[in-house]
């Protein structure tokens, strides 16, 4: 018995008598209650022994897994398990994260809540691809504006040619083409039934470095008829000295034989040429949602159509095409006319280039459409140079060109003769792109 009491006593170190008697809860806790589940640590074991064999039949049984936290929670939350093995039973997770023992971080073990948004680089990529989106935009623009270019001019048919001097000049013709119009459009813009096609307006557009020049070209101007090549069956025909009006060429034989006549009377090359029928000039002022002009004087024409007030206005298609078509309500006609013309056509191309017509895709590409599908041109005019066009007539219109009729020195059988001497020093400052002295 003496030897059975020693050999009772030879507890653990650490063991009292209380231990021996009362079982303890946590890790040498001296309370009477368990330990809070914050620190428990929960025992998970491996599989049972199959039946039959035994224990574990010589084989080392598997390891408790000592898990922190709840029901659920693996050793991905740096439970303490992981360092078992290797006797770092109360060590830290495989995050790194320490406990009270340590001195580190209590929440260290837990996962990041996830990376932080990169900011500069979504910018970037956003910003990629709105400038992706746009050149695939204005690409396509491009090609479907071109598209609709009637190039139907050939300019390289007209014969005897002046050289040419610096900077470009436009030829901007308004025809009284009826194509695309009904009986019912007709009679409501006061067109007429008559067939085949006129010249209403003529305009030389000069765009150069010293400032851009629009000079109106009445239609009654008096002109010499030269020698020309047949458009249609390329015959030449020799010229007579036949003097006409202006529109009579274009009505004998379109549009090079008025390139033609033109040249040869003026003296200027002509570099392109652009022409708008009635339909094409209502659809593009009703598109931009009408043009806001002021008139100085009220006039009516029956034959126009033509009724207005005084004052500021907004004209729509049918008003406009009636008020750059008027000439009878004028003592000076014609000279009248083309005033009026150059005053709706620099407003209307001050109104197409409003931000509220260029940044709006419903207003842009209907005007655009609008314009482009009754524009006629001559084949080597490209879209750049059809731009140049439009926002030097803007320019001129906010002041810094020149617009001016030809220079008249009277008239003759009802037509108005050139001042030779003024158009001779005109188309010399043209040709050279100086800036314009003479006054119209």
């Amino acid at each position: 018995m003496p030897g059975t009491l020693g050999r009772m006593n030879d507890w653990p170190q650490g063991w009292s008598d209380d231990n021996r008697g009362t079982p303890r809860y946590g890790r040498g806790s001296a309370g009477a209650q368990p330990e809070g589940a914050r620190v428990m640590r929960q025992v998970r074991r491996g599989p049972a022994a199959p039946p039959g064999q035994g224990g574990y039949g010589g084989q080392v049984p598997p390891q408790p897994s000592y898990v922190d936290g709840g029901e659920g929670q693996d050793d991905r939350r740096g439970g303490y398990d992981s360092g078992y093995n290797t006797g770092q039973v109360y060590g830290a997770g495989r995050r790194g994260g320490g406990g009270a023992s340590d001195g580190g971080d209590p929440g260290a073990g837990l996962p990041p809540s996830g990376p932080r948004p990169d900011w500069r680089r979504r910018i970037k990529w956003t910003a990629i691809t709105i400038a992706g989106v746009l050149v695939v935009t204005t690409v396509g623009t491009y090609f479907w504006a071109d598209s609709k270019l009637r190039r139907e001019v050939d300019l390289s048919t007209v014969i005897d040619r002046p050289s040419s001097g610096e900077g470009t000049n436009y030829l901007i013709v308004g025809s009284d083409s009826r194509e695309g119009l009904s009986k019912e459009d007709r009679k409501k813009l006061h067109t007429g039934s008559a067939e085949g096609k006129r010249t209403d307006s003529m305009m030389i557009l000069h765009v150069g470095g010293n400032g851009d020049t629009l000079i109106s070209l009445p239609r009654d101007s008096d002109v010499e008829i030269p020698s020309y090549k047949g458009s249609e069956s390329g015959k030449t025909f020799k010229g007579t000295g036949r003097h006409v009006k202006l529109n009579a060429a274009y009505a004998e034989d379109g549009p090079t034989l008025l390139v033609r006549t033109v040249e040869f009377n003026t003296g200027l090359h002509i570099d392109h040429y652009v022409e708008i029928g009635f339909a094409g000039f209502a659809n593009i002022v009703d598109a931009v949602g009408g043009v806001e002009i002021t008139i100085d004087k009220a006039f009516k024409d029956k034959y126009s159509g033509a009724d207005f007030q005084a004052g500021k206005q907004t004209l729509n298609g049918e008003q406009a095409l009636a008020f750059v078509r008027t000439r009878h309500a004028f003592a000076a006609s014609d000279l009248e006319r083309t005033k009026n013309q150059q005053k709706f056509l620099a407003a209307l191309a001050h109104q197409v280039a409003t931000p509220s017509t260029v940044l709006n895709p419903f207003a842009f590409y209907p005007t655009v459409g609008a314009g482009l599908d009754s524009l006629i041109v001559d084949k080597d005019m490209s879209l750049w140079d059809l731009g140049s066009m439009f926002f030097a007539m803007k320019g001129v219109n906010s002041g810094d060109g020149t617009s001016m009729n030809m220079p008249i020195s009277g008239s003759s059988g009802g037509n108005l003769l050139w001042d030779k001497a003024k158009v001779k020093q005109l188309v010399n400052e043209l040709k050279n792109d100086q800036k314009v002295t003479v006054k119209g």
